[in-house]
């Protein structure tokens, strides 16, 4: 009985944090970053429209920001592949990353992507190249980087924007290697098992935070205005903490936290 209890909670936090109607990246940036300027581009030729990234000010303190973007129309939809970012998105984001650690500023990333994006043309111009890159260098970048899961945190497409020092995840979120459908196709040829796979996986916040792959869980309730002001709550107390710490510590503490993985 508590075996099917666990599996129901994983698929509905699943169905959850799919919802269309959750809190959106772009949403927080609008309520809680003041003058924000968009910044475009890889600097080799493209812009990706799944990846929104850019300066602003936090409670008056300067900070990169950078989102992931499913869109809100259909049109929308389709040109940010659903929130799945391209080579060149990472390549922005790493981008903005170096910048803000030039001028000293804090990064707050904010995640939901089922993943990176699976086409054909992402393939060709080097999207597993473009994620170890992500991997590789923002984990040496000298200046703290927060990451916040809203939705689903999916496999290195999210990972390639939680590298950082701090991940926390709203109540309603996931964070796995694949999504519970592809885990059930490959282990067992059948999609339709997706919930009891989701509880297997030990995808939902509860769960990662007891494994210290998560720093903490926000609360998440119905109303938008409570779940930005937790938000904003998190990010004052973390950023505030983290900027305290010298560049050594900050980098120590950060190298540890992933060699325990």
């Amino acid at each position: 009985m508590e075996g099917s209890k666990v599996k129901r909670q994983a698929g509905q936090v699943v169905a959850a944090a799919r919802d269309l109607h959750k809190v959106t990246g772009p949403e927080i940036i609008h309520s809680l970053i003041n003058h924000f300027t968009e910044l475009h581009g890889d600097r080799l030729g493209e812009d990706d429209p799944a990846i929104i990234g850019g300066i602003g000010l936090f409670h008056d303190l300067p900070v990169t920001v950078i989102t992931t973007d499913r869109g809100q129309s259909a049109a929308e939809r389709i040109a940010k592949h659903f929130g799945c970012p391209t080579p060149a998105g990472y390549r922005k984001s790493l981008r903005l990353i170096k910048q803000a650690a030039k001028f000293h500023r804090p990064v707050i990333c904010l995640v939901n992507t089922p993943g990176a994006y699976p086409g054909q043309s992402a393939e060709e111009h080097g999207q597993g190249a473009a994620i170890a890159q992500n991997l590789l260098e923002i984990s040496q970048v000298p200046t703290p980087i927060i990451t916040i899961i809203l939705g689903e945190g999916g496999s290195g497409g999210a990972l390639a924007l939680a590298c950082g020092d701090q991940i926390w995840m709203l109540e309603n979120s996931t964070y796995s290697i694949l999504s519970p459908e592809g885990f059930a196709s490959i282990l067992w040829k059948d999609s339709s098992r997706a919930d009891e796979a989701a509880a297997i996986m030990q995808l939902i916040p509860e769960d990662l935070l007891r494994k210290k792959v998560i720093d903490g869980i926000i609360e998440e309730p119905t109303d938008h205005a409570a779940v930005l002001s937790n938000i904003d709550k998190i990010l004052q107390q973390e950023i505030s903490h983290l900027q305290k710490l010298s560049t050594t510590d900050l980098l120590r503490q950060r190298h540890d936290r992933y060699r325990q993985f």
